[in-house]
């Protein structure tokens, strides 16, 4: 059981960073962009360190308090919650 919810860690992780690295460079060319609500959505379910690598090396949403406190934050709670289940 505590393979599986590290790999879910994982994944949802490149999941997160995949979104926001899409949602960078369709900023860029001007086209639709993914929904906060789908990041911040990936974020919740795990994805939140992905998404705050993301936003720092991409410098995607840096300007968005709600982002780079939420992002990291949320990495500290699943970080923390990971820890547990792997000590366990």
């Amino acid at each position: 059981m505590v393979q599986f919810q590290i790999l879910y860690w994982i994944a949802m992780n490149v999941i997160g960073f995949c979104l926001m690295y899409a949602d960078k460079e369709k900023a860029k060319k001007g086209q639709y962009r993914i929904s906060e609500k789908s990041l911040w959505t990936v974020s919740i379910l795990g994805g939140a360190s992905g998404s705050f690598i993301a936003l720092k090396k991409f410098r995607h949403k840096s300007k968005h308090a709600t982002f780079r406190i939420g992002f990291f934050l949320l990495s500290i709670i699943h970080l923390s919650i990971i820890g547990y289940v792997v000590s366990q």
